[in-house]
């Protein structure tokens, strides 16, 4: 068996641990544990925070394709909010397994960030977030830039009927940069979310990114999503690459889960 088979192998396990157990705690807290707040799977964060001192994990697993070129990591995020308009994040990947396509596969632990949001609640409908996050280099050079990259996203999140939607913009200071190309990298993306029924949800979504001195990037994603309560959602989806600096596809698959009530 491959080391990326051992890899997908083992994050099926986990992920199936880790969802017995949160689903457990949350029939048995049932009155302490809040609805959770899942950010997964698009790129666009919501505006709005998670329930104040409820510490919620997002995990999964995510395989990207590039020509030959595979790279595939478990990412996580930890999320939480100390009352309805601060919160703080800290995500990064667990394990990469990064596979050049030519016989080098390197293999480690990834980068790390620190994100503080604010968010702006104007009404059941409508919400304004700000993050200001800084990406830690603890990946090895091989799996990494070694320097860490600083982030300034502001969010508008609005309920359109049905429909949600987060649109991000965000920019980017790279404390790596290729000769001739900037250290600044602007961002845009735009997410919609709907419910199919009850428990089922469909979320599409569109994000591109500039640097000066290299091509555009670009990526459309399409996930479904399931929560057969309040307190657990799982995601499943793809995205592809839309210009051909991006990478070709991507698929992924998540879990978000209440972690503890703190408070």
């Amino acid at each position: 068996m491959s080391r990326i088979s051992r890899l997908n192998l083992a994050t099926l396990t986990a992920l199936a641990c880790l969802t017995c157990m949160s689903a457990q705690f949350a029939y048995a807290a049932d009155e302490e544990v809040d609805a959770i707040t899942p950010y997964r799977p698009s790129v666009s964060n919501s505006a709005q925070l998670p329930v104040a001192g409820q510490l919620e994990l997002e995990m999964g697993i995510n395989t990207i394709k590039t020509g030959p070129a595979q790279r595939q990591s478990l990412p996580y995020l930890f999320k939480l909010a100390f009352s309805k308009e601060w919160g703080v994040l800290l995500g990064g990947e667990a394990h990469i397994i990064n596979d050049d396509g030519a016989g080098q596969r390197d293999r480690g632990f990834g980068d790390t960030s620190l994100t503080i949001k604010r968010a702006f609640v104007i009404s059941d409908d409508t919400a304004f977030g700000l993050e200001f996050g800084n990406k830690f280099p603890t990946a090895k050079d091989a799996l990494g830039s070694g320097k860490s990259d600083w982030t300034l996203n502001g969010i508008v999140s609005q309920d359109l009927g049905k429909v949600h939607a987060d649109l991000n913009l965000n920019m980017t200071h790279l404390g790596f940069a290729e000769d001739a190309t900037s250290h600044w990298q602007s961002g845009l993306s735009a997410s919609f979310s709907t419910e199919i029924n009850e428990k089922m949800g469909l979320t599409a979504e569109w994000a591109g990114w500039h640097r000066s001195g290299t091509k555009n990037q670009g990526q459309a994603l399409i996930a479904l999503t399931y929560s057969p309560n309040k307190r657990l959602t799982f995601d499943a989806g793809m995205t592809k690459g839309l210009t051909s600096n991006s990478q070709d596809r991507s698929w992924f698959a998540g879990v978000v889960v209440p972690v503890a009530k703190l408070w």
